[in-house]
């Protein structure tokens, strides 16, 4: 697995209201993801976890694991994509295989996969 695509995180309020507002939503029982096409030619990710899921270590091992998991997929997502993932309550206890396979299967319902 070749890492060539460099992580481009969303961080501005604005970009993560817009994708929730004119996005796609895709959700399962430990990962919702909201998919927009961008305007330029890389795919920005953005992670959220709130307070629902528990306190700091919790929250922190929830966007890891949502992270590490993109990461093995990130060569097969096609460009020009922002999109959003938001930990439920139960993300910070599963393996991030579980969340892998439910990452792959809300991205290819959404068509980002190529």
């Amino acid at each position: 697995m070749v890492l060539n695509m460099e992580l481009v995180t969303i961080k501005e309020n604005k970009d993560f209201r817009r994708v929730y507002m004119r996005g796609s939503s895709y959700a399962s029982g430990i990962l919702v993801t909201y998919v927009i096409r961008n305007r330029s030619k890389i795919t920005r990710i953005g992670i959220t976890t709130g307070k629902k899921i528990g306190k700091a270590v919790l929250r922190n091992r929830s966007r890891r694991i949502i992270r590490e998991a993109f990461r093995e997929i990130s060569d097969d997502v096609k460009t020009g994509y922002d999109i959003v993932f938001v930990a439920r309550g139960k993300t910070p206890f599963v393996k991030s295989y579980d969340i892998l396979r439910s990452m792959k299967k809300q991205l290819k319902q959404a068509g980002v996969l190529k």
